[in-house]
């Protein structure tokens, strides 16, 4: 079995426990074991975001990850102001920064600052590696994370809607780009604060996640059905 899958990822669903539930049902469609199965990813997603998440089944596709990596990639994002969290989302511990009410024309403004080539630190909860750790490994340790910045290109950056305290945007990002630092740096121009509360990845490319499937969907019966060539 060989091909692309594009899944849906829901909330609270590692992309490991994705791909570890597809295994599953390519080893039951082969009848092998799902240790001798080869699928993998191309780029995870944090647990509490959705959206899509392209899988490579089949050697001949999982060696080919780092095509798919690369690119650029769609967004859809609710930042929540006011208040900062330690990781950046709904999961690490919040803090009260601010109560001022930012009007639109600020969040506007604020938007266009971050439009194009920026230098942005990735954040200390990330899988980069830092002298061959994870990072998020060493932060959870409580030790010193130090990430150098790097280059990312925000193509496109856009207001959605507004209810404060939520500023809901889209986003269109080159690879390596973290929407929870783009956000909460926007919060630090804002002088109030913002964390992501929701995230979901609505393309990769050219690859949309209307053509996706619901992981809960996907039985053995149906998969080769949603594999592409």
């Amino acid at each position: 079995m060989q091909g692309i899958l594009l899944i849906d990822k829901p909330a609270d669903w590692t992309s490991f426990d994705v791909v570890n539930y597809v295994r599953r049902i390519v080893a039951n469609v082969e009848g092998k074991k799902p240790k001798n199965c080869k699928v993998g990813h191309s780029g995870t997603l944090d647990p509490f975001a959705t959206g899509l998440l392209i899988l490579l089944v089949g050697k001949e596709y999982t060696r080919r990850a780092s095509e798919f990596s690369k690119q650029d990639k769609t967004y859809e994002m609710t930042m929540v102001l006011g208040k900062t969290s330690t990781t950046g989302d709904p999961e690490g511990e919040l803090t009260d920064v601010s109560d001022r009410q930012p009007t639109e024309q600020e969040v506007t403004a604020a938007l266009e600052e971050f439009k194009g080539e920026i230098q942005q630190i990735p954040p200390a909860f990330s899988a980069i590696k830092v002298n061959g750790v994870r990072a998020y490994k060493l932060a959870r340790d409580g030790k010193e994370v130090i990430i150098e910045a790097r280059p990312v290109t925000i193509r496109s950056l856009g207001l959605i809607s507004r209810n404060y305290p939520e500023v809901k945007l889209v986003t269109e990002v080159s690879s390596g780009t973290y929407i929870r630092t783009l956000v909460e740096d926007i919060g630090k121009v804002l002088t109030t604060g913002a964390y992501t509360s929701q995230l979901r990845r609505t393309s990769i490319a050219d690859k949309s996640v209307l053509d996706a499937v619901d992981i809960k969907t996907l039985t053995a019966e149906n998969i080769a059905d949603f594999l592409q060539q």
